[in-house]
């Protein structure tokens, strides 16, 4: 995980926003097992089936960034192995698609970080060159440019730049408790007795 999220994983910012992060479809996941990703979105509202927007967005993505692209959940191959080492030249951290991407195989190779909503061979159109910087849908979440966008195992989370500095100290903080109880475990006490969870 990059520093953009302090090393949180997707759950415990999840948890510790109290709201203000929001949770993706489930059918949303890595592409790869093992990928991981987190750094703010430079969005993409392209057309399903169709790929240009993908090429146009990693040649004006800035440095640092997440592509967050809306493709209408396209059972497409919209995004491999060229783009995607195409996309490391550029200093592009990671792709979160709502639409099919392809050679997952080697972009595990390239350690290219996808989340995506399909795997797929099926190719596509180029012809819609797609906006950039707006706010797009996807996998359920309103997504607007500069959120921050954290992807792991677990799915993907969106939290909105306004509450990223208060959900990543929560986040901090939740950690630290969690080691008191993990601790507390370890030396015995149950989950029941240490949260005061009623026993019947």
């Amino acid at each position: 995980m990059t520093d953009a999220a302090r090393g949180h994983s997707t759950a415990t910012l999840y948890e510790a926003s109290t709201g203000a992060a929001l949770a993706c479809h489930p059918a949303l996941r890595a592409a790869w097992s093992g990928a991981r990703v987190a750094g703010p979105a430079f969005t993409v509202q392209g057309v399903g089936g169709d790929n240009l927007a993908l090429h146009r967005a990693v040649a004006e993505a800035p440095t640092g960034s997440v592509l967050v692209v809306d493709l209408q959940g396209a059972r497409h191959g919209h995004w491999g192995e060229i783009l995607a080492v195409a996309a490391q030249q550029r200093g592009i951290l990671g792709l979160v698609v709502d639409g099919g991407v392809r050679d997952t195989a080697e972009q595990a190779e390239l350690d290219f970080p996808v989340f995506a909503r399909h795997v797929t061979v099926v190719g596509t159109g180029k012809e819609h060159p797609g906006l950039f910087a707006v706010p797009v849908r996807v996998a359920d979440v309103v997504v607007h440019p500069g959120a921050l966008v954290v992807g792991d195992a677990d799915g993907v989370v969106v939290v909105p730049a306004q509450a990223v500095t208060p959900t990543l100290d929560q986040a901090d903080a939740r950690v630290a408790a969690e080691q008191r109880a993990l601790e507390a475990i370890r030396m015995g006490v149950t989950t029941l007795e240490y949260y005061g969870l009623p026993t019947g």
